[in-house]
This record gives C-alpha cells, structure tokens and sequence, in this order.
C-alpha cells in the first residue's frame, strides 16, 4: 500500500496542533507519516502522535521547513508528498482522496477546496449554517500586471460553484500535493523568501518545466488564516507579503511591470504611498 508523507511547518504556533492532529487521527486510511518540523524561537515539547515525526530545526522560513520535511521523507523512502499549514483540520477522507489524487495527478502539483475555519472568515456576516462553508481558496491566478496573486472564490459561501477539477494559475502553500517526479525536476523550495510567496516561486517553477498545476475540490481542509503570524493583515504579515512580492516581480514579471512594482515599493518605503 502507498504511504504518503505529510509535512507541517510550527512556528511559535502550538495551540493550532490541538485540532490539526485531531483531525489527523481521524482518518479512514491510516498509511501515512506526518512530519512536523518545529522552527520557533521558543521551542516546547510536543506531545506527538504515534504517526508522527518531530524534527527541531533552525528558522529558515516556511520554506526551509518544507525543505527539512521533504528530505526526511524521501530519506525515508517515500515518493508521495503533502505539504500543509499545521493552521488547519482535515476532512476524514483527506489521506485517501489525497492517495488518490496524487496517482491520478502524478507529475503534477495540485491543491484542493480549502475552506476558512468556522469563526476565522476575514469578514463578519455569515449565519451559523454558512460558516465552515465560506471559501478562502478554489483555485489561483497571477495578476501580472500588478503582480497581485489571488484566490478565486474567496470569502465566498460554497455551493457547488466551484466543484469543477481543472488547471489552475496557482496553488497555495498552505496546501500542495506532488510526487518524486515533480521533486526531481524543481527541486526544493526557494528558502530566500522566508515567508510568503515561496509557493508562488514553486508554482512558476513548475509552469517553466511545464508541470500542470491542478485543483481539486475532493480534497478538503479547513483553514485557521496567517496563525503563525500574528493574523491576517498583522504587520508581520503585511512586511513580508510586500517584501517578496517585489522579490517574485523581479524573477517572473513583464520588464515594465517590474518597474512599476519597485517604484510603488520606494514610495511605501519614504511614506509617500500606501
């Protein structure tokens, strides 16, 4: 039987893993090995499920911690990854849909329907029935005129509209499924960004290798949004989505979209724009 590989970042955030290892716990196929790698700058005992394996790192951003997951995995022999924010809880089918999508998806990188947890929505409004319906990603898209990245379907209460699999513009980190092949020609994740848009920088890694990226709405998760820094719209948040937003323009964008990006950063920078 496949096993799949599961691999979680912590930073600093352990009141999250409560219901992330509960969710995990409940699964119908249990043939994985879920691998939390512990990057806080306050580090604390973790009381750690029978399928898990804890390994204590340096920081070195999210990606550094996907990169730590993923070589430990492979080391161990397996061919079949799924990186996830430990900021979330699972359906209990996830395991096997996931098993699942991966062969049918092999070479590819895929995402599924990720939903905002119920009474995280980043707007007020929803009835008691809404929530743990509301969208937070169905799918991406690259703005490249502004180098803007965003998620379709987000904020929006799920029925139906978005149950359709297809190619995608982008799959978000928080949830991102690949296998060795995809590995063997990407390679590991860009540790340079530290946090934020290092799964963008995959993504059009793969686009330039001409690896599909793929959206699956079977696969579902629930999302506690931005818990490991500070919440979304925190200045943590904010400074790094900024930072590397220009980092990504310059890599990837049209030449006068780059100008345009690092000219509005140097106005934010001397106060002069928002």
């Amino acid at each position: 039987m496949q096993k799949l590989a599961v691999i979680t970042v912590v930073y600093n955030n352990y009141d999250v893993l409560t219901d992330f290892f509960q969710s995990f716990g409940a699964q119908t196929d249990t043939a994985f090995r879920l691998w939390i790698v512990d990057t806080s700058t306050q580090p604390r005992t973790i009381a750690i499920p029978e399928y898990s394996t804890l390994l204590k790192i340096d920081n070195r951003g999210y990606a550094g911690g996907v990169n730590a997951g993923i070589a430990a995995a492979r080391k161990a022999g397996y061919t079949q990854f799924c990186v996830i924010n430990s900021d979330v809880t699972v359906a209990s089918n996830f395991i096997a849909t996931a098993k699942e999508v991966l062969t049918r998806n092999s070479g590819s990188l895929t995402g599924g329907k990720i939903y905002y947890a119920p009474g995280y929505e980043f707007h007020d409004g929803y009835s008691p029935e809404e929530k743990g319906k509301v969208l937070w990603y169905a799918g991406g898209v690259i703005d490249w005129d502004h180098v803007h990245v965003s998620h379709i379907g987000v904020d929006q209460v799920d029925h139906g509209q978005f149950d359709t699999a297809g190619v995608t513009g982008f799959i978000t980190g928080c949830l991102m499924l690949y296998d060795i092949s995809v590995f063997n020609r990407i390679g590991d994740w860009d540790e340079s960004y530290f946090l934020y848009y290092e799964d963008t920088d995959y993504c059009m890694r793969a686009t330039r290798k001409g690896i599909p990226l793929r959206y699956e709405p079977s696969l579902v998760i629930w999302h506690k949004n931005a818990q490991s820094t500070g919440g979304s719209g925190s200045k943590l948040h904010t400074s790094y989505q900024e930072r590397n937003r220009v980092r990504f323009a310059l890599k990837y964008a049209p030449l006068k979209t780059k100008f345009h990006v690092v000219k509005n950063a140097i106005l934010r920078a001397i106060g002069l724009s928002r």
